[in-house]
Protein backbone atom coordinates (compact mmCIF):
# COMPACT_ATOMS: atom_id res chain seq x y z
CA UNK A 1 0.00 0.00 0.00
CA UNK A 2 1.47 3.39 -0.93
CA UNK A 3 0.02 6.72 0.64
CA UNK A 4 0.01 9.98 -1.17
CA UNK A 5 0.02 11.81 2.19
CA UNK A 6 1.37 9.86 5.19
CA UNK A 7 -0.46 10.29 8.74
CA UNK A 8 1.63 12.28 11.29
CA UNK A 9 2.62 10.93 14.82
CA UNK A 10 0.42 11.43 17.15
CA UNK A 11 1.05 14.35 19.91
CA UNK A 12 1.66 11.97 22.74
CA UNK A 13 3.87 9.89 20.89
CA UNK A 14 6.37 8.37 23.43
CA UNK A 15 9.69 8.23 21.28
CA UNK A 16 11.84 6.20 23.60
CA UNK A 17 14.64 3.87 24.27
CA UNK A 18 15.16 0.94 26.24
CA UNK A 19 17.40 -1.55 28.61
CA UNK A 20 17.21 -4.61 30.40
CA UNK A 21 18.59 -4.85 33.92
CA UNK A 22 20.65 -7.73 33.44
CA UNK A 23 22.33 -6.14 30.63
CA UNK A 24 23.02 -2.36 31.75
CA UNK A 25 22.69 -2.46 35.43
CA UNK A 26 26.33 -4.64 37.27
CA UNK A 27 26.33 -4.17 40.96
CA UNK A 28 25.45 -7.97 40.88
CA UNK A 29 25.92 -8.80 44.26
CA UNK A 30 25.72 -5.33 45.97
CA UNK A 31 23.14 -3.68 48.77
CA UNK A 32 21.48 -7.15 49.25
CA UNK A 33 20.71 -8.50 45.78
CA UNK A 34 20.38 -11.95 44.96
CA UNK A 35 21.84 -13.83 42.39
CA UNK A 36 19.70 -14.42 38.92
CA UNK A 37 20.10 -17.49 36.24
CA UNK A 38 22.20 -15.31 34.45
CA UNK A 39 24.68 -14.07 37.04
CA UNK A 40 25.71 -18.04 37.19
CA UNK A 41 24.69 -19.27 33.37
CA UNK A 42 27.18 -16.74 32.41
CA UNK A 43 29.85 -18.04 34.13
CA UNK A 44 29.69 -21.23 32.55
CA UNK A 45 32.59 -22.10 30.50
CA UNK A 46 31.47 -21.53 26.55
CA UNK A 47 28.27 -20.15 27.40
CA UNK A 48 29.01 -16.75 26.12
CA UNK A 49 31.18 -14.52 23.84
CA UNK A 50 34.52 -14.45 25.27
CA UNK A 51 33.43 -15.67 28.77
CA UNK A 52 31.38 -11.98 28.99
CA UNK A 53 29.08 -11.23 31.39
CA UNK A 54 26.88 -8.70 33.56
CA UNK A 55 28.39 -8.61 36.69
CA UNK A 56 29.46 -4.91 35.84
CA UNK A 57 27.85 -4.29 32.42
CA UNK A 58 27.90 -0.81 31.78
CA UNK A 59 27.27 -0.13 35.79
CA UNK A 60 24.34 1.69 35.26
CA UNK A 61 23.72 0.70 39.02
CA UNK A 62 26.00 3.58 40.33
CA UNK A 63 25.69 5.96 37.04
CA UNK A 64 21.85 6.10 36.44
CA UNK A 65 22.06 9.88 37.09
CA UNK A 66 24.38 10.37 34.50
CA UNK A 67 22.54 8.23 32.24
CA UNK A 68 19.19 10.13 32.65
CA UNK A 69 20.63 13.10 32.26
CA UNK A 70 22.11 12.37 28.77
CA UNK A 71 18.50 10.92 27.84
CA UNK A 72 16.80 14.15 28.88
CA UNK A 73 19.59 16.23 27.01
CA UNK A 74 18.44 13.65 23.95
CA UNK A 75 15.08 14.93 24.71
CA UNK A 76 13.55 11.04 25.41
CA UNK A 77 9.55 11.02 25.82
CA UNK A 78 10.66 7.34 27.29
CA UNK A 79 12.51 4.86 29.16
CA UNK A 80 11.52 1.17 29.38
CA UNK A 81 13.85 -0.73 31.34
CA UNK A 82 13.31 -3.69 33.52
CA UNK A 83 13.54 -4.66 37.17
CA UNK A 84 16.02 -7.58 38.39
CA UNK A 85 13.51 -10.18 40.79
CA UNK A 86 16.75 -11.01 42.57
CA UNK A 87 17.73 -7.38 43.29
CA UNK A 88 13.87 -6.72 45.07
CA UNK A 89 13.41 -10.52 46.49
CA UNK A 90 16.67 -12.28 46.70
CA UNK A 91 15.49 -15.15 47.11
CA UNK A 92 12.40 -14.81 45.04
CA UNK A 93 9.71 -14.79 47.53
CA UNK A 94 9.32 -13.59 51.07
CA UNK A 95 11.38 -10.93 52.66
CA UNK A 96 11.44 -7.82 50.76
CA UNK A 97 16.06 -6.32 49.95
CA UNK A 98 14.26 -2.46 50.65
CA UNK A 99 17.53 -1.05 49.24
CA UNK A 100 16.96 -2.71 45.46
CA UNK A 101 13.58 -1.84 45.64
CA UNK A 102 14.32 1.89 46.28
CA UNK A 103 17.06 1.73 43.56
CA UNK A 104 13.88 1.55 40.84
CA UNK A 105 11.40 4.20 43.34
CA UNK A 106 14.51 6.56 42.48
CA UNK A 107 15.41 5.76 39.24
CA UNK A 108 11.32 6.26 38.18
CA UNK A 109 11.93 9.81 40.64
CA UNK A 110 15.05 10.66 38.18
CA UNK A 111 13.35 9.81 34.93
CA UNK A 112 9.97 11.89 35.84
CA UNK A 113 12.37 14.93 36.96
CA UNK A 114 13.23 15.12 33.58
CA UNK A 115 9.44 14.07 32.08
CA UNK A 116 10.76 10.80 30.66
CA UNK A 117 7.76 8.34 31.35
CA UNK A 118 9.10 5.36 32.50
CA UNK A 119 8.07 1.93 31.20
CA UNK A 120 8.50 -0.85 33.40
CA UNK A 121 9.26 -4.45 32.02
CA UNK A 122 8.29 -6.78 35.41
CA UNK A 123 10.40 -9.54 33.60
CA UNK A 124 13.27 -10.03 31.05
CA UNK A 125 15.09 -13.11 31.49
CA UNK A 126 16.83 -13.09 35.12
CA UNK A 127 14.68 -15.38 37.64
CA UNK A 128 16.41 -15.64 40.66
CA UNK A 129 18.75 -18.79 41.29
CA UNK A 130 16.67 -19.18 44.40
CA UNK A 131 13.73 -20.56 42.74
CA UNK A 132 15.51 -22.20 39.87
CA UNK A 133 17.03 -24.26 42.41
CA UNK A 134 14.30 -24.41 44.83
CA UNK A 135 11.49 -25.99 42.14
CA UNK A 136 13.05 -25.69 38.70
CA UNK A 137 11.55 -21.83 37.89
CA UNK A 138 9.31 -21.89 35.22
CA UNK A 139 8.85 -25.37 35.34
CA UNK A 140 6.40 -25.43 38.80
CA UNK A 141 3.52 -23.79 38.87
CA UNK A 142 4.66 -22.35 42.36
CA UNK A 143 6.40 -19.54 40.25
CA UNK A 144 2.91 -18.07 39.14
CA UNK A 145 2.05 -16.96 42.91
CA UNK A 146 5.99 -15.93 43.33
CA UNK A 147 6.06 -13.88 39.89
CA UNK A 148 2.21 -12.16 41.09
CA UNK A 149 3.30 -11.69 44.46
CA UNK A 150 6.57 -9.71 43.29
CA UNK A 151 4.81 -8.09 40.58
CA UNK A 152 2.31 -6.60 43.11
CA UNK A 153 5.26 -5.03 45.51
CA UNK A 154 6.43 -3.03 42.32
CA UNK A 155 2.51 -1.89 41.36
CA UNK A 156 2.28 -0.96 45.03
CA UNK A 157 5.62 1.04 45.18
CA UNK A 158 5.64 2.19 42.09
CA UNK A 159 1.85 2.25 40.53
CA UNK A 160 1.27 5.74 41.39
CA UNK A 161 4.25 6.99 39.13
CA UNK A 162 4.12 4.68 36.21
CA UNK A 163 1.62 4.17 33.36
CA UNK A 164 3.30 1.41 30.91
CA UNK A 165 3.90 -2.03 32.28
CA UNK A 166 5.42 -5.00 30.09
CA UNK A 167 4.38 -8.04 32.19
CA UNK A 168 7.28 -10.63 30.51
CA UNK A 169 9.65 -9.70 27.62
CA UNK A 170 9.92 -12.05 24.85
CA UNK A 171 8.74 -15.29 26.55
CA UNK A 172 9.06 -17.43 23.05
CA UNK A 173 13.00 -16.47 23.27
CA UNK A 174 13.73 -17.20 27.04
CA UNK A 175 11.56 -20.51 26.51
CA UNK A 176 13.09 -21.89 23.20
CA UNK A 177 16.63 -20.99 24.09
CA UNK A 178 15.95 -21.93 27.54
CA UNK A 179 14.20 -25.66 26.55
CA UNK A 180 15.40 -26.44 23.22
CA UNK A 181 18.36 -25.04 22.49
CA UNK A 182 20.08 -24.62 25.53
CA UNK A 183 21.63 -21.38 24.95
CA UNK A 184 20.12 -19.71 27.29
CA UNK A 185 19.57 -20.86 31.34
CA UNK A 186 18.47 -23.56 32.25
CA UNK A 187 20.23 -24.90 29.34
CA UNK A 188 18.25 -28.23 28.29
CA UNK A 189 17.05 -29.21 25.16
CA UNK A 190 14.01 -31.08 26.51
CA UNK A 191 10.34 -30.33 23.65
CA UNK A 192 7.97 -31.90 26.96
CA UNK A 193 9.40 -29.64 29.21
CA UNK A 194 9.66 -27.16 27.13
CA UNK A 195 5.92 -27.22 26.76
CA UNK A 196 4.77 -27.12 29.79
CA UNK A 197 7.29 -24.27 31.41
CA UNK A 198 5.69 -22.58 28.65
CA UNK A 199 2.08 -22.87 29.48
CA UNK A 200 3.46 -22.00 33.00
CA UNK A 201 4.36 -19.03 31.85
CA UNK A 202 1.66 -18.04 30.13
CA UNK A 203 -0.14 -18.74 33.25
CA UNK A 204 2.02 -16.61 35.24
CA UNK A 205 1.41 -13.73 32.88
CA UNK A 206 -2.28 -13.65 32.94
CA UNK A 207 -1.90 -13.73 36.79
CA UNK A 208 -0.18 -11.00 36.87
CA UNK A 209 -1.97 -8.66 34.06
CA UNK A 210 -5.61 -10.07 36.64
CA UNK A 211 -4.05 -8.94 39.53
CA UNK A 212 -2.82 -5.36 38.28
CA UNK A 213 -6.98 -4.98 37.16
CA UNK A 214 -7.82 -6.01 40.09
CA UNK A 215 -5.43 -3.77 42.28
CA UNK A 216 -7.17 -1.11 40.65
CA UNK A 217 -3.90 0.16 39.45
CA UNK A 218 -3.38 3.30 36.66
CA UNK A 219 -2.21 2.52 33.49
CA UNK A 220 -2.20 0.21 30.84
CA UNK A 221 -0.24 -3.76 30.66
CA UNK A 222 0.83 -6.26 28.66
CA UNK A 223 3.50 -8.54 26.86
CA UNK A 224 6.44 -7.81 25.09
CA UNK A 225 6.75 -10.37 22.36
CA UNK A 226 9.83 -11.01 19.69
CA UNK A 227 8.10 -11.34 16.69
CA UNK A 228 9.20 -11.84 13.02
CA UNK A 229 7.23 -12.41 10.44
CA UNK A 230 8.01 -14.87 7.63
CA UNK A 231 7.59 -14.82 4.20
CA UNK A 232 7.18 -17.91 1.47
CA UNK A 233 9.78 -18.30 -0.16
CA UNK A 234 8.30 -18.28 -3.77
CA UNK A 235 4.31 -18.64 -5.19
CA UNK A 236 4.64 -22.68 -5.12
CA UNK A 237 1.55 -23.65 -2.83
CA UNK A 238 4.23 -25.98 -0.24
CA UNK A 239 6.13 -22.75 0.24
CA UNK A 240 2.91 -20.62 1.33
CA UNK A 241 1.66 -24.00 3.03
CA UNK A 242 5.16 -23.65 5.27
CA UNK A 243 4.46 -20.04 5.65
CA UNK A 244 0.97 -20.74 7.54
CA UNK A 245 2.82 -23.35 9.63
CA UNK A 246 5.70 -21.03 10.94
CA UNK A 247 3.54 -18.05 11.26
CA UNK A 248 1.26 -20.43 13.48
CA UNK A 249 4.11 -22.10 15.22
CA UNK A 250 6.20 -19.07 15.76
CA UNK A 251 3.42 -16.79 16.39
CA UNK A 252 0.12 -17.73 16.97
CA UNK A 253 1.22 -19.90 19.66
CA UNK A 254 2.02 -17.21 21.83
CA UNK A 255 0.31 -13.75 20.77
CA UNK A 256 -2.88 -15.96 20.77
CA UNK A 257 -3.12 -17.01 24.14
CA UNK A 258 -2.23 -13.27 25.44
CA UNK A 259 -5.43 -11.87 23.26
CA UNK A 260 -7.51 -14.44 23.60
CA UNK A 261 -6.43 -16.47 25.93
CA UNK A 262 -6.64 -19.92 24.29
CA UNK A 263 -4.01 -21.79 21.89
CA UNK A 264 -4.34 -22.16 18.41
CA UNK A 265 -6.09 -25.68 17.56
CA UNK A 266 -3.78 -26.49 14.60
CA UNK A 267 -0.62 -25.60 17.10
CA UNK A 268 -2.56 -28.16 19.75
CA UNK A 269 -2.69 -31.08 17.09
CA UNK A 270 0.74 -30.60 15.91
CA UNK A 271 2.31 -30.62 19.73
CA UNK A 272 0.40 -33.25 20.36
CA UNK A 273 1.09 -35.88 17.32
CA UNK A 274 4.46 -35.21 18.92
CA UNK A 275 3.82 -36.27 22.12
CA UNK A 276 3.95 -32.85 23.93
CA UNK A 277 1.83 -32.26 26.56
CA UNK A 278 1.11 -28.44 27.79
CA UNK A 279 -0.42 -30.00 31.04
CA UNK A 280 -3.21 -27.60 30.70
CA UNK A 281 -5.73 -27.79 33.81
CA UNK A 282 -8.95 -27.14 34.78
CA UNK A 283 -9.20 -23.42 35.57
CA UNK A 284 -6.35 -22.69 33.49
CA UNK A 285 -8.34 -21.40 30.41
CA UNK A 286 -10.35 -19.39 32.77
CA UNK A 287 -7.09 -17.44 34.23
CA UNK A 288 -5.63 -17.08 30.80
CA UNK A 289 -8.98 -15.16 29.49
CA UNK A 290 -8.64 -13.07 32.58
CA UNK A 291 -5.15 -11.66 31.29
CA UNK A 292 -5.84 -9.74 28.14
CA UNK A 293 -3.62 -7.32 27.57
CA UNK A 294 -4.32 -3.29 27.11
CA UNK A 295 -1.75 -3.60 24.32
CA UNK A 296 0.97 -5.98 22.61
CA UNK A 297 4.19 -5.20 22.75
CA UNK A 298 6.46 -6.11 19.65
CA UNK A 299 10.28 -6.25 19.71
CA UNK A 300 10.96 -6.57 15.96
CA UNK A 301 14.53 -6.62 14.64
CA UNK A 302 13.83 -9.05 11.35
CA UNK A 303 11.63 -11.09 9.41
CA UNK A 304 12.35 -14.19 7.87
CA UNK A 305 11.65 -16.75 4.68
CA UNK A 306 10.62 -20.22 5.01
CA UNK A 307 9.61 -23.29 2.19
CA UNK A 308 8.49 -26.36 2.54
CA UNK A 309 10.55 -28.95 4.30
CA UNK A 310 9.65 -32.79 3.58
CA UNK A 311 9.37 -35.34 6.39
CA UNK A 312 12.52 -37.21 5.25
CA UNK A 313 14.71 -34.60 4.51
CA UNK A 314 17.83 -34.47 6.58
CA UNK A 315 19.13 -30.80 7.44
CA UNK A 316 22.72 -29.80 9.44
CA UNK A 317 21.20 -27.26 11.48
CA UNK A 318 23.52 -25.08 13.46
CA UNK A 319 22.77 -22.07 15.69
CA UNK A 320 22.75 -18.58 14.85
CA UNK A 321 25.58 -16.31 14.39
CA UNK A 322 27.27 -14.93 18.18
CA UNK A 323 30.08 -14.35 16.87
CA UNK A 324 29.71 -11.23 14.38
CA UNK A 325 30.96 -12.90 11.43
CA UNK A 326 28.57 -12.74 8.81
CA UNK A 327 27.36 -15.56 6.58
CA UNK A 328 27.89 -18.22 9.93
CA UNK A 329 24.14 -18.57 10.31
CA UNK A 330 22.59 -21.90 10.13
CA UNK A 331 20.01 -23.06 8.11
CA UNK A 332 16.87 -24.33 10.25
CA UNK A 333 13.69 -26.41 10.32
CA UNK A 334 11.24 -28.70 11.15
CA UNK A 335 10.85 -31.92 9.37
CA UNK A 336 6.73 -31.78 7.61
CA UNK A 337 6.61 -27.99 8.52
CA UNK A 338 9.47 -26.03 6.89
CA UNK A 339 12.76 -24.75 6.77
CA UNK A 340 14.49 -21.43 6.64
CA UNK A 341 16.00 -19.96 3.40
CA UNK A 342 17.47 -16.82 2.39
CA UNK A 343 16.07 -13.72 1.21
CA UNK A 344 17.91 -12.46 -1.55
CA UNK A 345 16.25 -8.55 -1.87
CA UNK A 346 17.54 -7.86 1.80
CA UNK A 347 20.53 -7.25 3.16
CA UNK A 348 21.85 -8.52 6.76
CA UNK A 349 24.57 -7.66 9.28
CA UNK A 350 27.01 -8.97 10.39
CA UNK A 351 25.09 -10.76 12.81
CA UNK A 352 23.66 -12.09 9.74
CA UNK A 353 19.83 -10.72 10.95
CA UNK A 354 17.56 -9.37 8.09
CA UNK A 355 17.53 -5.67 7.26
CA UNK A 356 13.61 -5.32 6.76
CA UNK A 357 11.87 -1.91 7.75
CA UNK A 358 9.29 -2.76 5.98
CA UNK A 359 8.79 -6.19 7.99
CA UNK A 360 8.12 -4.03 11.50
CA UNK A 361 5.24 -2.28 9.10
CA UNK A 362 3.95 -6.30 8.37
CA UNK A 363 3.96 -6.99 11.76
CA UNK A 364 1.82 -4.38 13.36
CA UNK A 365 -0.55 -4.65 10.36
CA UNK A 366 -1.01 -8.14 11.51
CA UNK A 367 -1.06 -7.63 15.17
CA UNK A 368 -3.58 -4.64 14.30
CA UNK A 369 -5.79 -6.86 12.27
CA UNK A 370 -5.80 -10.10 14.24
CA UNK A 371 -6.25 -9.07 17.92
CA UNK A 372 -7.63 -5.61 17.99
CA UNK A 373 -5.12 -3.96 20.12
CA UNK A 374 -2.90 -0.93 20.30
CA UNK A 375 1.04 -1.60 19.75
CA UNK A 376 3.73 0.04 21.67
CA UNK A 377 7.03 -1.15 19.90
CA UNK A 378 9.30 -2.22 22.94
CA UNK A 379 12.29 -2.94 21.38
CA UNK A 380 13.76 -2.40 17.64
CA UNK A 381 17.46 -1.17 16.59
CA UNK A 382 21.06 -2.17 15.24
CA UNK A 383 23.36 -4.21 16.76
CA UNK A 384 27.09 -3.26 14.99
CA UNK A 385 30.75 -2.94 15.35
CA UNK A 386 30.88 0.83 16.48
CA UNK A 387 34.16 2.96 16.09
CA UNK A 388 35.87 4.90 18.73
CA UNK A 389 37.51 8.31 16.83
CA UNK A 390 39.19 10.42 19.56
CA UNK A 391 35.84 11.22 21.48
CA UNK A 392 33.27 10.73 18.16
CA UNK A 393 31.51 7.84 17.05
CA UNK A 394 29.85 8.15 13.19
CA UNK A 395 27.32 5.54 12.89
CA UNK A 396 25.26 6.90 10.14
CA UNK A 397 24.47 2.88 9.51
CA UNK A 398 22.50 3.06 12.79
CA UNK A 399 20.80 6.44 11.71
CA UNK A 400 19.81 4.56 8.40
CA UNK A 401 18.49 1.39 9.97
CA UNK A 402 16.52 3.44 12.30
CA UNK A 403 15.26 6.08 10.07
CA UNK A 404 14.13 3.73 7.63
CA UNK A 405 12.33 1.58 10.72
CA UNK A 406 10.45 5.23 11.56
CA UNK A 407 8.96 5.69 8.29
CA UNK A 408 7.69 1.75 8.08
CA UNK A 409 5.84 2.81 11.40
CA UNK A 410 4.24 6.14 9.86
CA UNK A 411 3.00 3.86 7.15
CA UNK A 412 1.52 1.39 9.47
CA UNK A 413 -0.32 4.46 11.36
CA UNK A 414 -1.05 5.77 7.74
CA UNK A 415 -2.84 2.21 7.26
CA UNK A 416 -5.09 2.12 10.48
CA UNK A 417 -2.77 1.00 13.38
CA UNK A 418 -2.66 2.39 16.29
CA UNK A 419 0.86 2.94 17.72
CA UNK A 420 1.29 4.18 21.54
CA UNK A 421 5.87 4.38 20.81
CA UNK A 422 8.98 3.34 19.52
CA UNK A 423 11.53 2.38 22.14
CA UNK A 424 14.87 1.82 20.16
CA UNK A 425 17.32 -0.79 21.49
CA UNK A 426 18.68 0.64 22.95
CA UNK A 427 19.86 3.51 24.81
CA UNK A 428 23.49 2.95 25.68
CA UNK A 429 25.49 0.08 24.67
CA UNK A 430 25.11 -2.87 26.87
CA UNK A 431 25.60 -6.72 27.23
CA UNK A 432 24.13 -8.32 24.01
CA UNK A 433 23.58 -11.89 26.04
CA UNK A 434 25.56 -14.27 24.11
CA UNK A 435 27.13 -11.63 21.97
CA UNK A 436 29.35 -9.81 24.49
CA UNK A 437 30.16 -5.85 24.21
CA UNK A 438 31.46 -6.09 20.93
CA UNK A 439 27.94 -6.07 19.27
CA UNK A 440 26.62 -2.31 20.36
CA UNK A 441 23.45 -0.73 19.69
CA UNK A 442 22.80 2.09 21.86
CA UNK A 443 22.83 6.09 21.11
CA UNK A 444 25.38 6.45 23.72
CA UNK A 445 28.77 4.57 23.15
CA UNK A 446 30.38 2.80 26.52
CA UNK A 447 33.99 2.94 26.41
CA UNK A 448 34.57 -1.09 27.68
CA UNK A 449 35.33 -4.30 25.74
CA UNK A 450 34.60 -8.29 27.18
CA UNK A 451 37.98 -8.62 29.09
CA UNK A 452 38.01 -4.86 30.51
CA UNK A 453 35.72 -2.54 31.90
CA UNK A 454 37.85 0.05 31.48
CA UNK A 455 36.07 3.79 32.87
CA UNK A 456 32.89 3.00 31.74
CA UNK A 457 33.15 6.87 29.81
CA UNK A 458 29.57 7.64 28.21
CA UNK A 459 30.00 8.92 24.55
CA UNK A 460 27.29 10.34 22.19
CA UNK A 461 26.60 9.12 19.10
CA UNK A 462 26.16 10.45 15.64
CA UNK A 463 22.52 8.78 16.51
CA UNK A 464 21.92 10.58 19.59
CA UNK A 465 22.22 13.88 17.71
CA UNK A 466 20.17 12.47 14.81
CA UNK A 467 17.36 11.11 16.98
CA UNK A 468 17.48 14.27 19.22
CA UNK A 469 15.61 16.24 16.15
CA UNK A 470 13.76 13.13 15.39
CA UNK A 471 11.99 13.82 18.65
CA UNK A 472 11.81 17.60 18.57
CA UNK A 473 9.93 17.92 15.57
CA UNK A 474 7.76 14.45 16.16
CA UNK A 475 9.04 12.29 13.39
CA UNK A 476 8.83 15.26 10.66
CA UNK A 477 12.36 15.57 10.32
CA UNK A 478 14.00 12.64 9.67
Amino acid sequence: MYHFVKDSFPKDFLWGSASAAYQVEGAYDEDGKGPSVWDNFSKIEGKTFKGSNGDVAVDHYHRYKEDVKLMAEQGLKAYRFSVSWSRVLPKGRGEINENGLQFYSDLVDELLKYNIEPIVTLYHWDIPQALQDEYLGWESREVIDDFTNYSKILFDKLGERVKYWVSINEQNVFITHGYMMASHPPGVSDLSRMAKANHIANLANASVIKAFREGGYQGQIGPSFAYGPAYALDTRPESVLANENVNAIMADLWMDVYAWGRYPKFVLKQFGKMGLDFDIREGDEELLKAGKPDFMGLNYYQSSVVTDMKLEEKLEQSGPNYSGKKGTAGQQGLPGLFKSAPNENLETTNWDWIIDPQGLRIAMRRISSRYDLPVLITENGLGEYDKLEGDEIHDEYRIDYIRKHIEAIQDAITDGVEVLGYCTWSFTDLLSWLNGYQKRYGFVYVDRDETDAKELKRYKKDSFYWYKKVIESNGNEL
